[in-house]
């Protein structure tokens, strides 16, 4: 178990099994919930992305997981990239926590580009709490 960052404000519950750093970012594995923190200004494309994100799932070897964007940064992303992420089997949904009113209206746009469950929220504890309730039904 690894020490919880001071930004992850979580239930008491969720523990922190694996994390993966990379030029893109950063990956918290909480049991099958990927919280990924994409670095200041990079562009985040399913060739640079996916390979870390899938190295991170094979490691933990969960069925089903939840990705949440937690954007604390701004980032780049082509939001047609999302049909690579929808192929995966067990990917259950995405859930973006956003930081301002432009943030939620690129996560309301990015929506339409992904066809499982896909949901924004403005604190990364509301996104989290959705990952376990989807994961669970």
């Amino acid at each position: 178990m690894k020490a919880t960052p001071s930004h992850h404000s979580l239930p008491s519950s969720a523990v922190l099994k694996s994390i993966f750093n990379s030029e893109i970012g950063t990956i918290y594995f909480y049991g099958n919930i990927a919280i990924v923190e994409a670095n200041e200004g990079v562009t985040l494309s399913y060739k640079n992305a996916f390979p870390v994100l899938v190295k991170g799932l094979n490691y933990l070897k969960v069925s089903s997981w939840v990705y949440i964007s937690n954007r604390i940064h701004s980032y780049s992303l082509n939001p047609h990239d999302y049909k690579y992420l929808e192929k995966i089997p067990t990917l259950k949904g995405i859930s973006i926590v956003y930081g301002s009113e432009i943030g939620k209206k690129n996560a309301a746009m990015e929506s339409i580009f992904f066809n499982k469950p896909h949901t924004s929220f403005s604190t990364l504890t509301e996104a989290y709490n959705w990952s376990k309730e989807l994961l669970d039904s």
